[in-house]
């Protein structure tokens, strides 16, 4: 057991009052003061550094069944975060030791020993860890090379290919030998970047036109594989390009997520008879089994500066509410993470 030393008397951090009916509004959460807590045997205190916001997290503020419980009203909400050990009650854990856990949304935490990974901040940035090295990146490597099971010289079709999920899909796709990568995003800036920086074949603006249409002049050949981050058009446009054989890993459907009335489906799903093609979902926690390969290989790639990723960081736990807003809307360019 260590001294404890000096703390704030307060943590603030943030609760959902009441569960969102279509998009989210300011009055459905409340950042609020609580005492800071005192870890018990076996827990540590953190002090986070840096917090996640991620689009999944719009599903759990439904009560609506899920692969994962909702959010309780009236309480801290969840999500990655990583930070700073200020005091230990576990073995193996030593105060000024970062670890990454899953008690965001909040400036103090009390985290089982057991539910605490140590990270070092020589390695890698902090913040790395939320994102490139973090689960959002486990989840386009597990997504890609997995569930779609990319092989060398397939064609790569990723939506949402800006973010922090899809613009890794995309540079490891051709770090593995794509013969071509598409990707769509929501404003010819992001477009650019993808092609510029992360090294796209090619990329689109959803916004500029039809998605079927825009997918057909970049892929004229077809595609083997589609990284779906959005549903709707983009997944039926998949579908009508899709080649033989061609797998579609669904992660995400942002572009649903706040529906009040449930979506239509594509309306070409015959067509995978035609392809023998297939679809399949899947959840990062399925494949926690990778993470060792994983940083081993995707933090080679960092280090080398082979894989580029960018951050948007949004300052203060004060604005975490509005950086989330800023997820669903689409204003990042990678990983949104809010620096406390």
């Amino acid at each position: 057991m260590t001294d404890t030393p000096t703390l704030p008397a307060v943590s603030r951090e943030w609760h959902l009052l009441s569960r969102p009916v279509g998009w989210p509004k300011p009055e459905d959460f409340a950042l609020v003061e609580a005492e800071v807590p005192q870890p018990g045997e076996g827990q540590v205190l953190v002090r986070n550094e840096y917090v996640s916001v991620d689009p999944y997290m719009r599903g759990r503020m439904s009560a609506a069944k899920s692969y994962v419980a909702p959010f309780e009203l009236d309480k801290p909400m969840q999500g990655g975060a990583v930070g700073e050990v200020v005091v230990s009650n576990a073995e193996g854990i030593e105060p000024g030791d970062h670890v990454l856990h899953f008690f965001g949304w909040r400036e103090y935490a009390v985290v089982d020993a057991r539910n605490a990974v140590k990270v070092d901040p020589e390695a890698a940035p902090l913040s790395t860890y939320l994102g490139v090295l973090g689960m959002t990146g486990l989840t386009a490597y597990a997504g890609l090379l997995r569930t779609a099971a990319f092989k060398e010289g397939d064609s790569v079709f990723v939506s949402g290919a800006a973010g922090a999920v899809g613009s890794q899909v995309g540079q490891i796709a051709k770090l593995k030998g794509a013969s071509r990568v598409i990707g769509s995003a929501g404003s010819d800036e992001k477009v650019k970047l993808l092609v510029e920086e992360y090294g796209f074949d090619a990329a689109f603006n959803y916004k500029n036109g039809p998605v079927a249409q825009q997918l057909r002049e970049a892929a004229p050949d077809g595609v083997d594989v589609y990284f779906d981050n959005v549903g709707g058009d983009h997944l039926e446009a998949a579908i009508g390009s899709l080649n033989q054989g061609g797998r579609i890993a669904v992660c995400g459907m942002i572009s649903v997520y706040n529906n009040t009335e449930p979506a239509p489906g594509p309306k070409n799903l015959a067509r995978l008879i035609q392809t023998r093609g297939r679809i399949e979902g899947f959840l990062v926690g399925d494949h926690y089994d990778l993470q060792p390969q994983f940083v081993q290989e995707v933090g080679a790639w960092v280090r080398s500066g082979e894989l580029k990723y960018r951050e948007t960081v949004v300052e203060g736990i004060e604005n975490n509410l509005e950086a989330f807003f800023g997820v669903l809307r689409g204003d990042n360019i990678g990983k949104m993470i809010v620096k406390l």
